[in-house]
């Protein structure tokens, strides 16, 4: 808040009022005489105008939560339009991508009022990490030409994505995989926590549990039920039916392991299971999602060739522990990704700690000039919410492995942009 208080200045010809005071900060506005010029000291800040206009004064450093409104009379300076504003932001460089800020679409919206300059920023993802960043150029490259108007920034966002499954039907902008060349690495815990963390922070997120031997994602998110079947009325008339997925903290989820008993083995050929995701995605309603996670079983066999073959991925997410062995097996599943066509978006190294050691993943990814995703410690938070099908809390309450959670999330969502924005489109599927 912003309140008046009226003093005098070194000299009777002038007026100082004082705006406001703030954790040690006091911003002056004098207003001169007609003939005289009058320099001001204020500790180690001096102000100094030989124009008759308001002048500014600083007078000593603040914390960045202040925040003070001043209205310099410069009638002599025309002021931006808001194709000018536009103009000087145009060329800023993205700090996460490279890209200027109008080769990623960033400025959506611009307003100017007598006391303000109101900027809206359209984020490609809701994850964008450090999103204050923008703010701050924003503020820099228009403080010299604001005429002393206030600027605002705000920020919205729009997923971008390629939104390949409009082919089979699908209103989602990006499928993700989730997979890793063997088991017992903390697939499907990493799979959960990239749905929920991508909910986390706004987006419309769906999971699906494509792990047809060996579902866990009905224990990881809590979720029970029986998806059920109903007809739906298209635009013109015609009723076709579709699976419901289960409600899982309000993300839907869809999983083998809520149509067999819990102690059910599935044993099913190759085209049992090509059958089965075909419906899983053509055949269920999962309505207009940002972002669709499928849990891939272990290893290099039929999904993944499946998955290539009825939509474009956005890309892979490769999970391993620190540990040699488990890195071999990773690099076959990059392998296998390579050959059907998927793109990887990068390594996520689970279980990092002193058990297994730490950064073996990231050496790797080096290595093949990947991106490294993130590491996650073995925390016993982790497996203890698991077990309780509690994997979103994860993400709601302070924790010691949330941090590294959301900064892998936040990596996921930022690749995907890039793939989206920078690398060339997808190739098309050679089948093998």
């Amino acid at each position: 808040m912003v309140g008046n208080v009226h003093g005098s200045a070194a000299n009777d010809a002038n007026h100082c009022d004082l705006l406001g005071r703030s954790g040690g900060l006091g911003v002056a506005v004098a207003r001169r005489g007609r003939s005289r010029s009058h320099r001001w000291r204020t500790g180690w800040r001096t102000a100094r105008s030989e124009l008759s206009a308001t002048l500014v004064i600083v007078l000593a450093p603040s914390y960045n939560s202040a925040r003070f409104s001043f209205t310099p009379s410069l009638a002599s300076k025309e002021a931006m339009t808001d194709a000018d504003i536009r103009a000087k932001l145009r060329s800023l460089i993205d700090p996460e991508l490279g890209l200027t800020y109008d080769r990623l679409g960033l400025i959506g919206s611009v307003q100017t009022t007598s006391d303000a300059i109101k900027i809206g920023v359209q984020l490609p993802t809701p994850a964008y990490p450090g999103r204050e960043r923008i703010g701050d150029a924003i503020g820099s490259a228009l403080s010299g030409s604001a005429d002393g108007r206030k600027i605002d920034v705000t920020y919205s966002w729009s997923v971008l994505g390629r939104e390949t499954g409009g082919k089979i039907g699908l209103r989602i902008k990006n499928v993700i995989a989730v997979g890793s060349g063997k088991g017992g690495v903390g697939k499907s815990t990493t799979a959960a926590s990239v749905a929920y963390g991508l909910k986390h922070f706004g987006a419309k997120v769906g999971l699906l549990d494509a792990d047809v031997y060996g579902p866990s994602i009905p224990l990881l998110t809590g979720a029970k039920g029986t998806p059920v079947v109903r007809d739906i009325e298209l635009p013109n008339g015609q009723k076709i039916q579709r699976l419901e997925p289960i409600d899982a903290d309000g993300m839907k989820v869809l999983s083998i392991g809520f149509l067999i008993r819990d102690n059910q083995a599935v044993i099913w050929r190759g085209p049992m299971l090509h059958k089965l995701l075909t419906q899983f995605l053509q055949e269920t309603d999962w309505g207009e999602l940002d972002y669709l996670i499928i849990d891939l079983p272990p290893g290099t066999g039929d999904v993944s060739l499946t998955l290539s073959q009825l939509l474009g991925l956005a890309g892979a997410v490769v999970v391993c522990t620190p540990q040699k062995v488990a890195l071999l097996d990773a690099i076959k599943a990059i392998s296998m990704f390579d050959q059907v066509k998927i793109p990887v978006l990068g390594i996520v190294e689970n279980m990092s700690g002193d058990i297994f050691g730490r950064g073996g993943a990231k050496a790797k990814a080096e290595e093949l000039r990947l991106p490294f995703l993130g590491e996650i410690p073995i925390d016993a938070t982790i497996r203890v919410r698991g077990d309780d099908g509690q994997i979103a809390s994860l993400f709601e309450d302070d924790n010691p492995v949330k941090p590294h959670l959301l900064r892998m999330v936040q990596n996921v969502a930022m690749q995907i942009t890039r793939r989206v924005l920078i690398d060339a489109p997808m190739p098309s599927l050679e089948i093998l």
